[in-house]
């Protein structure tokens, strides 16, 4: 991308659509009715009976990445074996240099912190795969979530997101389009690595790319199985502080439209100042359609998730990464 473009959309597109988007979402609350019950419930979450639901939302943190860690793991096992521990280290300094990044690149940054210099760009191209595990996920639980969208539309419901049943159809059939074809590259990365050989001056990092054919099928099975347990967690943390919030009690609806939210949020590019504010309007957005008004407890369920999976852990990252760079001084 050209240097001027990138300049425009990091310091001016940007943070115009977060003013943008966080001005719309502060009128929306302002003007929620019963705005006082819903900020005495938020102060309650992290007591009373329910409690538990809270706390478990915090510990699936570690889990969550530490099935990531798991994942990277195994990925690097094609050329530089690690433990587990240092895997997790890997994950968390990548979640620190990702977060002022568009769609998190950045992460690759940090991850290879723990690698051996040789190997480094091999690590990211082996990255590819992880996240493609992930897409993958993603978007065929997104596909069933907007096919149950579609079966439990109320026939007088004109749209959806601002779009009507047919595009909303022409949607689905596209996403089951995109998401086959994806598998179909995942499960013969050696048809991937023969496109990316064809790009000019790839004989120059052939050998980087052509670690990709080295992956099994049982392995690239395991890497789409601890994919989806992720995944799992993620669910369920917005479907505990969901029901904490009260903003959607019913769990089966919770869930669908979680996997949707996803899928929406996987396809949009989306610039870090903005990546709130996005995530904000299509929570919303969505959650509306179960006929919640719940403004604030919508956003607090948002914005607090994006805070302990992201925050938390770059802050731990950041001081793994202090650690390395005193190290090195010495």
């Amino acid at each position: 991308m050209n240097k001027s473009i990138k300049i425009l959309l990091k310091w001016i597109v940007g943070p115009l659509l977060a003013v943008w988007l966080f001005y719309s979402l502060y009128q929306q609350v302002k003007n929620q009715p019963d705005i006082d019950a819903s900020v005495a419930l938020i102060k309650a979450m992290p007591f009373g009976p329910m409690a538990w639901k809270f706390w478990l939302v915090i510990s699936f943190v570690f889990v969550n990445w530490g099935l990531e860690a798991r994942k990277w793991q195994l990925l690097m096992h094609a050329v530089q074996p690690m433990n587990f521990f240092t895997a997790f280290k890997s994950v968390l300094c990548g979640i620190t240099l990702s977060l002022n990044t568009p769609n998190r690149v950045g992460e690759y940054g940090g991850r290879i912190l723990f690698v051996k210099e040789g190997n480094r760009i091999k690590a990211i191209t082996l990255s590819i795969a992880g996240s493609m595990a992930q897409l993958i996920i993603t978007m065929l639980m997104g596909c069933l979530g907007l096919a149950w969208l579609l079966f439990t539309m109320d026939p007088a419901t004109t749209t959806l997101m601002g779009l009507s049943v047919f595009w909303l159809r022409i949607f689905l059939y596209g996403s089951i389009f995109a998401t086959t074809g994806i598998m179909i590259f995942f499960f013969r990365l050696n048809w991937l690595v023969r496109l990316l050989e064809r790009l000019p001056y790839a004989d120059r990092f052939s050998k980087y790319i052509n670690v990709l054919e080295t992956f099994e099928a049982k392995v690239l099975l395991r890497l789409l199985s601890i994919s989806f347990f992720r995944y799992i967690i993620f669910v369920l943390q917005y479907i505990f502080m969901l029901q904490l919030l009260h903003v959607e009690e019913n769990v089966w609806t919770g869930f669908w439209l979680i996997t949707v939210m996803f899928w929406i949020l996987a396809i949009i590019p989306s610039i870090a100042v903005a990546d709130l504010g996005i995530r904000g309007t299509i929570a919303k957005t969505l959650f509306i359609y179960g006929n919640n008004t719940n403004t604030i407890g919508i956003l607090t369920c948002t914005f607090g998730i994006w805070f302990i999976n992201l925050f938390i852990p770059a802050v731990i990252g950041s001081l793994l990464i202090l650690g390395i760079k005193i190290r090195k001084e010495k």
